[in-house]
């Protein structure tokens, strides 16, 4: 045994040391890790992708093979150490790279955070910052994954010409043929001709209405009245002709339309219409300082169609907002219901029950 020991004692002494090594490192990590939590430096609350776990994994695990590979060297034939040193340089230096696009992602997106808070709480548009945070971390990650193509002698001519005028032009055309970048320019367009910020309430069609709540390079993302979702993609938004509830003035006009019967007392349906919008809590004034002083009604109402067998009376209800008009309108339509109940106005029938009763008739 001692003999052992003797013949490979500066083999044994070169295991200790990495398997050291290796231990002291992730030991360093983990302080380096505790740190930065501490610090708050990369860590955002708000990340569904925790950057400094995916850097301690990363260091971590490129502390592992590194380890692994410097243990081969005992067990490896010595006319095998040329390659194992340059599979030591290609782990070490894809390890740098991701390590340094770990970092350069999540201090990017951190500084974006920072100015989209900042605008936030200053009742500022951050739309623009929203668009670009995802355009500079597709820039760092696509430069990222460039160098490290640097590192495969196979694939260094491609990383080349993609970092060139041409490549560039090449990529961009193939990006095209996909639309992805229809969608990217559409955006491009958005935060430079802003017809609708962060925090709008727009109207693409009559099925995708809601809050604007995020802008990325592909698509817009609505959240509706229901809680869910919509994602449209950019170059569809560029198409379309986009209602903003909150571009310019917020008052909105609401039509409060009901059919009722012709043998129905109109002008008496006409008030009730009138007092049930006017005495509602959401109502919005609207009148000129001459219509108020020549005492015009809040809410305007008129008879607007002749129908087969009803008309179609009309009020205008003015709201603060688009929100509030939505609530308004479904509040005085219950009223109105109750009221006509009252007063035995006749709103209209079902077809099918007009047309059994005309049967019956004749």
């Amino acid at each position: 045994m001692k003999d052992y020991l003797m013949t490979y004692q500066s083999h044994i002494l070169y295991i200790i040391v990495v398997i050291f090594s290796v231990v002291v490192l992730n030991i360093l990590t983990y302080f380096i890790d505790k740190w930065y939590n501490s610090k708050n430096v990369l860590h955002l609350e708000n990340d569904k992708i925790k950057p400094l776990k995916l850097l301690k994994r990363t260091l971590n695990t490129l502390w592992f093979v590194l380890g692994v590979i410097a243990l081969s060297f005992v067990f490896v034939d010595r006319s095998k150490d040329k390659e194992i040193i340059g599979f030591f340089k290609l782990v070490s230096y894809l390890g740098l790279v991701a390590v340094v696009t770990i970092v350069a992602v999540s201090t990017t997106n951190r500084w974006f955070n920072n100015k989209i808070h900042e605008k936030t709480a200053n009742k500022n548009d951050p739309t623009s910052f929203k668009f670009l945070r995802y355009l500079a971390i597709f820039s760092i990650c696509y430069t990222g994954i460039l160098m490290a193509l640097f590192a495969f002698p196979s694939f260094r001519t491609l990383a080349q010409t993609a970092l060139g005028g041409a490549g560039l032009l090449v990529i961009i055309t193939g990006v095209a043929s996909q639309e992805a970048l229809s969608n990217i320019v559409g955006g491009i367009f958005i935060i430079l001709f802003k017809p609708f910020k962060i925090g709008d309430i727009i109207r693409v069609t009559d099925s995708m209405v809601g809050e604007v709540v995020d802008l990325t390079m592909r698509h817009t993302l609505l959240r509706n009245f229901e809680n869910k979702m919509i994602i449209i993609p950019n170059s569809i938004i560029n198409k379309e002709k986009i209602v903003n509830y909150d571009f310019g003035e917020s008052k909105n006009c609401e039509y409060i339309e009901i059919n009722i019967t012709y043998d129905s007392n109109m002008k008496l349906a006409k008030k009730i219409m009138q007092e049930e919008c006017e005495k509602h809590p959401l109502i919005y004034d609207n009148r000129t300082i001459i219509e108020i002083n020549e005492n015009e009604p809040i809410v305007k109402t008129a008879l607007i169609n002749f129908n087969d067998y009803t008309v179609t009376l009309r009020a205008w209800a003015w709201s603060a907002n688009y929100s509030d008009s939505f609530t308004l309108k479904t509040n005085v339509f219950e009223s109105i219901k109750v009221r006509f109940d009252q007063e035995g106005i006749q709103m209209q029938l079902p077809l099918k029950i007009i047309s059994t009763n005309n049967t019956n008739s004749l």
